[in-house]
Order: structure tokens, then C-alpha cells, then sequence
């Protein structure tokens, strides 16, 4: 559905992917979902379906960086939203900075060291369309303490998760349900597909492989895979 709403406090309102080369995530992403792109802010590419934003490619500025999928949350007020994160026991990778006229991001940390972003709005709300095939619909934090992190995030996004009328578009569950024991807390952004199946052909076709085969889950079925430069992500078919 396309969105024309600012999104409220602790809301998942947009995703990113920091790749080493944007130009074959582009034709990774686009064949995969449908993604047409348009000059986004510097060298980022802005993925659109529809005509309306998804998320955004961004190249990596340091090699010593993951290349991963980024969750943030809408933040009306980055700065007390930061100071709040490290008062609840997570920390700050990088400071609340404009980024041009768009709005003012921040990357943190969860006690666990499971990293997320905060935006702020300015002339880019978030997500243009989400919960549709091709676009941003749910994401799942692998976490090894449960307790820590749903006090950390129940303080953080209390109304978003716990409110009268709040529809979490994120949840949790331990690393261990998927993911070898060792792997560390992460969220995991996940788009919607109409067919998993195909979609995990389609992944294999592209140079991406699965890293965990479909599985049922309260939200919808659901499969991990990575991209043809090792970005992970999930795929949901509801």
C-alpha cells in the first residue's frame, strides 16, 4: 500500500543495504523484486516500486564494514531518542547527523550489540509503500538474551509495540530458533514475496544462496537468504 503518513515513534519507517558495488545491487534487487532506482542522496540508489521509495543502496565507505541490511526506526526527536538508548544500556555508533535536507539518522546499538537506526524526518518520511510483495513487511531481532532486549526496546518503543492501537511490525525471537549459537544478535529485514519458493530460485539464479530454507512462523512463512555480495535478508510470503 503506498503510505503518505509520518510514521510514529518506534515504527520501522525505512531500510538500507551498505554494499561494495550499488551497481550489481541494482540489478540483484531489481530483478528480484521489481525495483526500478532513481539518484538518491550522493551515491545511494533509491529503490522504487511502483513510483513510490523502498529503501536505499548505499556503497560502503570502509572495508573493514559488514555488508548488511539496516532497520530504522522513526525517531521525532533523534537526539532524546539517542540519549534514551544509551541511558537504557545500548550505545551510539554513530551521533545524530542531517543528512542533507532528507532528515537526521543515527545508527545504535542494543545492549546485545545488535545494531539499528533512527530517522528523523525531514523531506524523506520513510518507506512510500511496505507490507505488499517487493517491499518492506516485518523484522525479526535474533537476540540471546530475550529478557534484555524486550526491556531494552519495551522502554525505547513502548506505544509502537504496546500501544492502543500499535501493530508491531517487528518482533523477536532467539538466535538459536535459525542461526548457529555463535552468530551474533542481528535484526533481520524481511520482504514480502508472493511465492517463496520462486523467490528462492530467483535468489539462487542471481548468485545469492539460502542460508535457511523455509520455515513456518507466526508472521507468515519465511526464508533467509543472502544477496550475490553477502547482504542478509529474509523473504516472507503471507
Amino acid at each position: 500500500m503506498a503510505e503518505s503518513a509520518v510514521f510514529s515513534e518506534g515504527v520501522p519507517c525505512w531500510v538500507d543495504a551498505q554494499l561494495p558495488d550499488v551497481g550489481a545491487g541494482k540489478r540483484f534487487y531489481g530483478e528480484l523484486f521489481g525495483w526500478t532506482f532513481a539518484e538518491g542522496y550522493g551515491p545511494a540508489g533509491w529503490a522504487r516500486l511502483r513510483g513510490e521509495a523502498v529503501a536505499a543502496l548505499t556503497p560502503k565507505r570502509d572495508g573493514r564494514m559488514p555488508t548488511v541490511w539496516t532497520i530504522y526506526f522513526a525517531a521525532p526527536d533523534v537526539i532524546a531518542l539517542s540519549r534514551q538508548v544509551m541511558e537504557a544500556g545500548g550505545r551510539l555508533i554513530t551521533a545524530p547527523e542531517p543528512v542533507d535536507t532528507l532528515g537526521t539518522a543515527a545508527l545504535a546499538t542494543d545492549p546485545e550489540g545488535a545494531v539499528f537506526g533512527l530517522w528523523q524526518t525531514g523531506t524523506h518520511p520513510g518507506f512510500g509503500r511496505r507490507h505488499e510483495p517487493g517491499s518492506f513487511c516485518w523484522a525479526e531481532l535474533y537476540a540471546r538474551d530475550t529478557t534484555t532486549v524486550d526491556r531494552f526496546y519495551g522502554s525505547l518503543f513502548h506505544d509502537a509495540l504496546f500501544g492502543p492501537d500499535a501493530t508491531p511490525d517487528f518482533g523477536r525471537a532467539p538466535v538459536s530458533d535459525v542461526f548457529p549459537a555463535e552468530m551474533p544478535p542481528h535484526f533481520l529485514v524481511h520482504f514480502g514475496v508472493e511465492d517463496c519458493d520462486a523467490a528462492l530460485r530467483t535468489v539462487s539464479r542471481l548468485g545469492g544462496r539460502v542460508q535457511a530454507a523455509p520455515f513456518e512462523t507466526s508472521y507468515g512463512r519465511v526464508a533467509v537468504v543472502t544477496d550475490n555480495q553477502g547482504a542478509s535478508f529474509a523473504l516472507l510470503e503471507r
